[in-house]
């Protein structure tokens, strides 16, 4: 006799071992049909997994947020059974899940290209048709790579003769087709409906450009064709808001092959970074940081002594002079601790904090560089909180609200928390890293808001909090981050002489709320679709007149607004009105003035939007005092 405890407290007695599958079918025929896998104890399995002893059950249906990750690794085996069956001697290799799908590696005596993906996609879906059930056996590992090289499958025998030899391996088959997998799948391939099939690209075996390329299949798979239909249509929408396109269009900036990863600004593109940054300035100084400067090259036994060397020296620039060896900063903490280090400190002036504005450089791999969204040399609006561990809490708590207003400044309202936690590669003792996890969670649940946590994706120096702000067309964008860090000031010698006179070592909060400048600006462009709101515009109204009569006045009128703060053009070229509108449109350009005689004679305005809204003619003051309205901040 077994008992099955479900999630809601409920107890099923069974006479002999069941599958996931049996308990599913036990409570509804309903539940049965829906059943993709199950947890057993908490553990993620298959459906056909056995239960022979007591256990917490749960079933894994489309509802369940284990369901999408567990439908795309099934389709990424759909993918692969298809290939093989249409290219016989195209051998697998690696198929992970990624964000919004899947890929599969695969070597073939020819590349795949994209008229090939629609013949694949065909086969997939005769595959869903077929309901092959699948199933799951274990071998050991000689066993496994026996398995495989009698198929012809050297890769996959490859990756398998790396995994400790007693280790026993799962695998799985469906029809013809079997794998290498830790699972759990779905029990029969008519679960897979909903799926597209999107690019092709080239992918050295094991990232190492001295092995051989193989081609890479990218793929989308989701509950249902609703939500497929979605993401397809937010692809569409990303192509048109594109930030290269829009910054090339719009004349911000450009980027060339003798400065790879990095950005050319131009005056307009540099219009918009001017707002972003005196904005941002206006934050330091009303939350109490004094702005520092800090230098570009720093010695290397500096970023030996802070752990970078150890922990990040592969992202890292190096440079030589008169035999030291010096490294560009990928990160300003810590210059700041030198700052902070160049007097003894009271615990009555804490919490001290610094922010700059202060430009890094990481090295990048070339293949993940994107526009000015990931580049090599960037600039972060960058804090530092040197304080009392007493003081987290309410300096977290402060951070939140302070990140909030701005995101919703900028016009991005949803707002994600997440508390990247202790990664594999870190410096400090595990009681460190409680401390310094435990007190994210504490600031937060006084700030009254939910998060979710991320395993194994703090900096090596401390957890973090992340701020992911969702744009207009649905998509997450990580932006600013608190990470607490009790090691780095003890490792730099950072102190302050507590109430007793001892000295004692601050805590240092890592803080962003922009973080990379480029990115986020990039950002802001695909979010509002190049659009920017009148305050971030870098040209806020173009000024023109219908003859050469209305010159000087249309003169006048730009001197006055620019003599008021805004950023205006005057368009006095001999063109059609109707001309100049389109254009200065295309330019998305807030506000269209056009001047006539009349508007001359009444010190007025003829407005018009980019929308296409004619607003009429109204005396300059008034229109000067709606922009001041929408500008101010």
């Amino acid at each position: 006799m077994i008992e099955v405890t479900l999630p809601d407290g409920s107890r099923k007695p069974f006479d002999h071992s069941v599958t996931v599958q049996d308990v599913a079918a036990s409570i509804g025929a309903g539940l049965a049909k829906a059943t993709l896998a199950g947890k057993v104890d908490g553990k993620l399995v298959d459906a056909s997994f056995p239960i022979d002893h007591d256990a917490r059950v749960e079933i894994v249906t489309e509802k369940s947020p284990e369901a999408l990750e567990i439908l795309r690794h099934s389709t990424a085996h759909l993918l692969a059974q298809a290939v093989q069956r249409l290219y016989p001697g195209a051998q697998v290799t690696i198929g992970p899940v990624i964000d919004n799908g899947f890929y599969y590696d695969f070597a073939y005596e020819r590349p795949f290209t994209p008229d090939d993906l629609a013949r694949i996609e065909a086969e997939m879906e005769k595959i869903v048709k077929e309901a092959l059930p699948v199933s799951r056996s274990v071998k050991s590992r000689d066993e496994a790579v026996a398995f495989f090289r009698d198929l012809g499958e050297v890769y996959k025998a490859e990756i398998i003769e790396s995994i400790p030899s007693n280790e026993e391996l799962s695998l799985y088959t469906q029809g013809e087709f079997t794998d290498l997998c830790r699972g759990p799948h779905v029990p029969n391939t008519a679960k897979l409906r909903s799926f597209k099939l999107m690019k092709v690209a080239g992918a050295y075996w094991r990232g190492d450009s001295n092995n051989a390329m193989l081609t890479r299949v990218y793929g989308t798979a989701w509950l249902n064709d609703k939500d497929l239909k979605a993401y397809l249509h937010q692809l569409e929408e990303a192509e048109k808001r594109d930030h290269r396109k829009i910054g090339k269009a719009l004349d911000l900036f450009h980027q060339q092959e003798e400065s790879p990863g990095m950005v050319f600004w131009h005056p307009n593109g540099w219009a918009i970074w001017q707002q972003v940054e005196q904005y941002m300035r206006g934050v330091y100084r009303k939350s109490g940081y004094q702005e520092v400067r800090c230098p570009q090259v720093l010695d290397v036994s500096l970023w030996k002594k802070s752990g970078h060397w150890d922990n990040y020296a592969e992202n890292m620039f190096f440079t030589e002079s008169e035999k030291h060896t010096y490294a560009l900063k990928p990160m300003n903490c810590p210059g700041h601790v030198q700052i902070f280090n160049t007097g003894l400190h009271s615990y009555r002036e804490l919490p001290i904090r610094y922010g700059e504005f202060g430009g890094c450089h990481r090295n990048e791999p070339s293949g993940a560089l994107h526009g000015i969204m990931r580049v090599r040399a960037f600039t972060q609006d960058d804090g530092h909180i040197f304080c009392t561990p007493e003081q987290i809490e309410p300096e977290v708590t402060a951070f939140h609200q302070q990140a909030m207003q701005v995101y919703g400044d900028f016009g991005f309202k949803d707002i994600a928390l997440k508390i990247a936690l202790r990664p594999d590669k870190r410096i400090g003792s595990e009681e460190v890293w409680d401390r310094a996890e435990d007190a994210l969670r504490k600031a937060l649940s006084s700030a009254g808001v939910q998060w979710e946590e991320l395993p194994g994706e703090g900096a090596f120096y401390g957890p973090k909090i992340e701020y992911h702000m969702k744009d207009s067309i649905g998509r997450a964008w990580q932006v600013g981050t608190m990470q607490v860090d009790f090691m780095m000031p003890e490792r730099l010698g950072a102190e302050y002489v507590d109430e007793a006179s001892q000295k004692r070592h601050p805590v240092m909060l890592h803080r962003a709320i922009v973080g990379s400048m480029e990115r986020f600006i990039g950002i802001l462009i695909e979010h509002h679709a190049g659009n920017l709101p009148a305050w971030l515009a870098p040209v806020q109204a173009a000024v023109f007149s219908i003859t050469d009569a209305q010159a000087g006045y249309v003169r006048e009128v730009t001197q006055a607004l620019v003599d008021k703060g805004f950023r205006v053009q005057a368009d006095l070229r001999n063109e059609k009105v109707g001309y100049k509108i389109r254009e200065h449109t295309l330019q998305k350009v807030p506000y269209l003035l056009v001047v006539g005689d009349r508007e001359k004679e009444a010190g007025a305005v003829s407005v018009r939007t980019r929308s296409g809204e004619d607003l009429g003619s109204m005396p300059l003051a008034d229109f000067v005092e709606r922009l001041q309205a929408e500008t101010r901040r």
